[in-house]
């Protein structure tokens, strides 16, 4: 066990009863992500603190125009304001989407940029400044790069990252059935080494994640069939040193779906993985059975199908895109948000497609709030986020559209419950811990949720976690570090934000 210590944790008044989810659209700087038929697909949204001053900032892919950084200038408790930044770095074309982490350690967030043409790494200094950044070894080629992932392996000093590529621009017989490879990046002392990952299916997401709490992440790639067509199907490949694909001998069920978007955690509260795929048609809740690795599709015993617009008189199938899981009312259940969107004109397709916002109950099912919620709004969506933008304990909401204006939501639901926000660091490498686990204790039980980066169509939050806690007072939590050294269980009063680093054999805990 490792000693913990901990400073002032104060809690604030607590709510208890839980209403319907409300949201607000706000006034935010103008932002579209554009394009022709190579951006029909990305449009992806990072949310992380670009100057670690406590408020998350966003960057929202621009396609064919510029992407946008802005900064959050937020009053914690109160109003969500954001202001354009203008950073020559980030000046560049083409951008699908992008990811943060801390690829060298240094405490400030860098970027994976993703482009229809060669990707770019940025550097960042820690107060929203980025410069190039070179990772020894690795050539980026004239590629459409549309998923990433990433994760630290073992002792390493750099993290293993996977990039999905889409249709192979240069083949002139495409673009069906002329899905491109994927690469994965894996570090060698100080350099990195390129693997190549073969077959790919047009992926439109990726996840690093140690499904099996074996100690191991995997990488599962959710693909779209309107590329490839026939002979393709979902994938996980095994990171073994020569990485090989889960196959039906390890329990692996084949799915072919038009996959856009991959979200995991603990949706039930059954200590087992849940994993939500976005697709055209329907949406795919798959549970884990526990017996190897068999995920079973269980969108409609659960009501989380979502398979066709609930208002704007449109019948036609529906499109998702991104997954964003969150609790929204702070009720100790996760809710889902699916971006939605026609891809661009396609006829059998919904175009009135209004977003979702699935809403847990007790029983473990989802019930459509998106309309009363005030968040079912028509544009083509792509790329998107559920978090706390002014620090008041309620997820907000913000979307990337198609040639349409960026939205970002206040969450103003009333009589929500208690909550709890956890930030997670550790000195040396991998700073933000990714692949670790927090245990959390409620009234209701125990919460489970695993450190990642990846997932989602085209973008993803490097933040806090957030636990809603319903009528929990106190709460009690642990981390399970990534080289698998378990905390102290920590005793923390509700309704505060709470930094735990490590240092060595001491775990500090203190409000932030």
């Amino acid at each position: 066990m490792m000693r913990f210590r901990i400073f002032a944790l104060c809690a604030l008044i607590a709510a208890q009863a839980q209403a319907e989810p409300m949201f607000r659209p706000l006034s935010v700087p103008e932002h579209q992500y554009t394009g022709g038929w190579e951006h029909f697909v990305g449009g992806g949204l990072a949310v992380f603190d670009c100057d670690d001053d406590g408020r998350l900032d966003l960057l929202a892919a621009g396609g064919a125009s510029m992407p946008s950084l802005l900064r959050n200038t937020s009053t914690d408790l109160g109003k969500i304001s954001f202001e354009a930044s203008d950073v020559d770095a980030l000046k560049i074309a083409g951008t699908t989407g992008a990811y943060p982490l801390d690829i060298d350690s240094d405490g400030a967030l860098d970027l994976v940029v993703m482009r229809v043409g060669p990707d770019v790494v940025l550097q960042g200094d820690g107060v929203c400044g980025f410069a190039p950044m070179a990772l020894s070894g690795v050539t980026f080629g004239d590629q459409w790069s549309t998923a990433f992932s990433a994760t630290w392996e073992a002792d390493n000093a750099y993290p293993t990252m996977a990039f999905g590529h889409y249709v192979d621009r240069a083949d002139p017989d495409g673009p069906f059935e002329a899905c491109d490879t994927n690469t994965l990046v894996r570090p060698a002392g100080s350099n990195y080494v390129a693997t190549t990952l073969a077959p790919g299916f047009c992926p439109l997401s990726m996840l690093f994640s140690d499904w099996s709490r074996g100690g191991d992440a995997d990488l599962r790639i959710s693909n779209d069939r309107h590329y490839y067509v026939r002979g393709g199907a979902e994938q996980m490949w095994k990171m073994a040193p020569s990485p090989r694909l889960f196959s039906e001998a390890d329990g692996w069920i084949n799915h072919e779906l038009w996959g856009m978007g991959i979200a995991a955690r603990d949706v039930d509260r059954n200590g087992l993985a849940d994993v939500f795929l976005s697709s055209m048609a329907d949406q795919r809740l798959q549970e884990w059975s526990g017996l190897g690795a068999e995920f079973k599709d269980v969108p409609f015993d659960r009501g989380a199908a979502a398979h066709r617009p609930y208002t704007g008189g449109d019948g036609r199938p529906s499109t998702g895109w991104h997954i964003a899981l969150g609790d929204v009312q702070n009720d100790g259940f996760d809710d889902v948000f699916i971006s939605k969107g026609n891809v661009q004109q396609m006829p059998g397709s919904a175009m009135d497609d209004p977003n979702n916002l699935l809403i847990q109950t007790e029983n473990g099912q989802f019930e459509e709030h998106g309309q009363t919620a005030g968040i079912a709004s028509f544009h083509r969506a792509r790329g998107a986020a559920l978090a706390d933008f002014n620090n008041d304990g309620l997820l907000d909401l913000a979307v990337v559209n198609r040639v349409a204006p960026l939205e970002i939501y206040r969450n103003v639901s009333a009589e929500t419950g208690n909550w709890l926000s956890i930030d997670v660091r550790q000195s040396g490498p991998n700073t933000r811990a990714t692949g670790a686990w927090v245990e959390l204790l409620d009234d209701l039980g125990l919460q489970t949720r695993e450190l990642t980066v990846g997932g989602g169509h085209a973008g993803g939050v490097a933040g806090p976690q957030h636990f809603g806690l319903d009528n929990t007072t106190d709460a009690t939590f642990r981390v399970i570090w990534p080289d698998g050294t378990l905390s102290d269980w920590i005793e923390a009063r509700a309704n505060q934000r709470l930094r735990i680093t490590r240092t060595g054999d001491d775990v500090d805990v203190s409000p932030y």
